[in-house]
């Protein structure tokens, strides 16, 4: 039974609830109490007999006919002073009794009445109360006709809303479904849904708002691909033209052409290294899945280690990887990247150490993370670190290279393998990256 069913459940039978109740007390106020015309047409014989016969009777036989009713008939006919019987009525029905009206007693299965208003029947007849007793009042099977009449539109009201909410719950379990495949990179996942579903307009706004993503991230895709392979032309064309005039005059080129020369080599490096990078990341956007390849994770970090040495080499590095880590299935050059490019961050940032631990938690999963004792980052930019390009402004005593790709890199290579990356404080003082991958 799906959850809106449930909730239209509720609404409903409270809902008709507090219609039988309003309805209740609307006819009780302007027409009497319903329970009590019941009782009174089921006890329509014996006031029938009071007030047809007893009643009818000259005034000094009105007592002589009560005693031979009282003989031949099954109800008791008692009388009792005013007194008394007001004592148990509440003021409603006492206000009644006053004005000479029959006043239904529903659990005592009696009623009660003034014998007369002015005492004309016997000497003191005003100050008295007829009480029959014994009547065949039964209001119990018009309670039970009530709650049949409720679980009958209950269930005429129910039934449709079932069949409705049970198409209507399936439409919106697609849209769900849809939305966490598209979320997960099924950028070609659209919904078919029938025209007279209910939510077919919203299935057709979602189909053209993936339909539009789609092609923004395939042209953001295609160009960042384009770009990178076009700059590798010229990239070349440039290197080449250095080099041939490296060769030719350099070596007689006065000092501050020699060093023109360098900071023009070391920025073709620099353009180089970012269409590498961006080239890598366009990759991994493309990529859906990974090579199911076993590999020790000790080695993989030794290998991410050695890979950023010379920039660690430049801050104190503390190395504490657990016993047995064992296997892991996955790309082993992705996770050796996306570690090494933690590390690489860490050293940049950092002041004076650096600080790597690797381990398996209790559920098997594996743990890695990198501190460091720099300045740290701020809570409102932990999520954006992980966007292209995207560098925190930080005044830091070295100077900070890079592009702002490499984390970027990292935080994808670990979602394809199934993990998760995480940014906290660290104890150092610095910025805490956590890595777990199941």
């Amino acid at each position: 039974m799906n959850r809106l069913f449930l909730r239209f459940f509720v609404l409903v039978m409270l809902s008709i609830t507090a219609a039988t109740v309003v309805i209740y007390f609307a006819t009780a106020y302007f027409f009497g109490d319903p329970l009590e015309q019941i009782a009174r047409k089921q006890a329509a014989a014996p006031i029938f007999l009071l007030e047809q016969y007893v009643d009818k009777a000259p005034v000094d036989d009105w007592l002589v006919r009560l005693n031979k009713v009282r003989q031949v008939s099954d109800f008791n006919f008692d009388l009792l002073p005013i007194k008394g019987v007001e004592e148990i009525l509440e003021p409603s029905r006492r206000a009644a009794l006053w004005r000479g009206e029959v006043v239904i007693d529903i659990p005592g299965r009696a009623f009660y009445r003034r014998v007369d208003l002015h005492g004309d029947r016997y000497v003191g007849s005003d100050t008295d109360v007829i009480h029959v007793t014994g009547l065949p009042i039964d209001v119990g099977l018009a309670l039970k006709l009530e709650g049949l009449r409720y679980v009958i539109v209950a269930l005429a009201l129910l039934i449709p809303i079932a069949f409705w909410s049970r198409n209507h719950w399936r439409a919106l379990q697609a849209l769900s479904q849809a939305a966490e495949d598209f979320g997960s990179g099924k950028l070609a996942t659209r919904i078919d849904m029938a025209p007279n579903a209910g939510v077919y307009p919203l299935a057709q706004c979602l189909n053209q708002m993936a339909e539009r993503i789609q092609g923004l991230l395939e042209a953001h895709r295609n160009l960042l691909h384009s770009v990178s392979h076009e700059l590798r032309t010229p990239i070349a064309r440039i290197e080449f033209g250095l080099e041939l005039l490296r060769e030719e005059s350099l070596e007689e080129a006065q000092p501050q052409a020699r060093a023109r020369f360098i900071d023009l080599q070391t920025d073709i490096d620099e353009l180089k290294a970012l269409v590498n990078e961006l080239l890598d990341l366009t990759k991994l956007e493309q990529q859906r899945s990974l090579p199911q390849a076993r590999f020790m994770l000790d080695d993989m970090l030794h290998d991410s280690v050695q890979a950023v040495a010379p920039i660690l080499a430049l801050r104190e590095v503390e190395i504490q990887i657990a016993e047995r880590l064992g296997e892991l299935v996955g790309d082993r050059r992705l996770m050796t990247r996306a570690l090494g490019n933690l590390l690489a961050n860490a050293a940049k940032y950092g002041r004076h150490k650096v600080l790597l631990t690797a381990k398996r938690n209790a559920d098997g999963s594996f743990e890695a993370t990198v501190e460091d004792d720099g300045p740290g980052i701020a809570h409102e930019a932990r999520q954006r670190i992980f966007e292209p390009f995207y560098r925190l402004d930080i005044n830091t005593t070295q100077p900070v290279t890079g592009f702002g790709l490499g984390l970027a890199i990292a935080k994808k290579a670990i979602t394809l393998h199934g993990g998760s990356i995480l940014v906290a404080e660290s104890a150092l003082g610095g910025a805490k990256f956590v890595v777990a991958i199941p």
